[in-house]
């Protein structure tokens, strides 16, 4: 997600345990937690992709808005997910 610039950051923490419901049977599941920080702008195309990769059905894709943030972190978030630009590109 990183290198395909969706995410500037993605914060892996686990293995953690999680118990569900699914098709009817209660599930003991290994997980892990990935917190992605991307603009609002391009949350659509970051959540399509985790759906391609997740091995999951259903994945969990929770979004949440800052509504408060260090503008300097802020602009970097932006900076790590516009397009490189194309060489010969003005």
């Amino acid at each position: 997600l990183v290198e395909d610039r969706l995410a500037a950051c993605v914060q892996v923490i686990g293995p953690i345990e999680s118990t569900y419901r699914w098709e009817g049977a209660i599930e003991l599941a290994k997980e892990w937690y990935c917190h992605c920080k991307a603009p609002a702008a391009g949350r659509e195309a970051l959540m399509a992709r985790i759906k391609v990769v997740h091995p999951y059905e259903v994945p969990e894709i929770i979004a949440v808005i800052a509504d408060q943030a260090d503008p300097a972190y802020l602009s970097w978030v932006q900076e790590q997910t516009n397009p490189l630009p194309h060489v010969g590109d003005t």
